[in-house]
């Protein structure tokens, strides 16, 4: 190999895409009882938090461009988790809201986090590991967002 620093080895991303990938993984078990995909489980604690946002609003707490969430809460809203209604001051805004249903799936979903802790720590992950980690990937998050200079 000619540049050692193409060494798959040497890179920080992949690390940072498999852990992600394999943390996305690990949700399966539980969100497929629930029948929701991760990104709408994600879509889902933004409105939990807050119900009655507007698409924008979600997607920008996601760090997700607002094409990429139109479609899934389009389908959301075909599997009758939420509805979408037009802005009340402007129009050209789509508000969205939970459901009954979607609200009901917020207690199902409430043993999701216990569990996935529970799982790391089965795995060997001490509670120090995710208290130094957290920290660190919000400082690698909010740097990655700063405008370019």
């Amino acid at each position: 190999m000619a540049y050692k620093q193409l060494k798959l080895e040497n890179q920080v991303c992949f690390r940072l895409y498999t852990v992600s990938r394999l943390i996305t993984q690990s949700y399966q078990p539980w969100l497929s009882k629930l029948g929701i995909t991760y990104t709408q489980y994600l879509v889902l604690m933004v409105l939990w938090e807050k119900d009655c946002q507007p698409v924008n609003d979600i997607a920008h707490r996601l760090l997700l461009e607002t094409n990429t969430v139109t479609p899934l809460i389009k389908r959301m809203e075909q599997m009758k988790i939420v509805a979408r209604t037009k802005g009340k001051e402007d129009a050209r805004q789509t508000i969205v809201s939970l459901t009954e249903h979607g609200k009901a799936l917020e207690e199902e979903a409430s043993t999701i986090p216990g569990c996935m802790t529970d799982m790391l720590k089965a795995a060997g992950l001490p509670s120090a590991t995710f208290e130094k980690m957290v920290p660190l990937l919000d400082e690698v998050i909010s740097k990655m967002q700063q405008p370019k200079q």
